[in-house]
């Protein structure tokens, strides 16, 4: 499992294409600074119900844990029509 105080997760936020996945890794970099779930939600403009869900899913699952999971439901398919 990916350690917290091992992982650089500014640096890896800057790589992201992802917005989702990079706004879950500058949750972390803040949680990593110390800060509180609370302040870190003000901060970043998120619910705190989910950098407590990111921050637990980071600490069970580690980096893989955040990845974007397959939505069920129809694709949607965009045409020219």
């Amino acid at each position: 499992m990916d350690n917290l105080k091992s992982i650089d997760f500014n640096s890896l936020a800057r790589k992201q294409k992802s917005i989702q996945m990079r706004m879950r890794l500058l949750v972390l970099a803040h949680f990593q600074d110390g800060k509180s779930r609370t302040k870190i939600a003000l901060s970043l403009k998120v619910s705190r119900t989910s950098v407590n869900k990111w921050v637990k899913t980071f600490l069970e699952e580690g980096l893989a844990g955040l990845q974007e999971k397959p939505r069920k439901g129809r694709p949607v398919y965009l045409c020219g029509k």
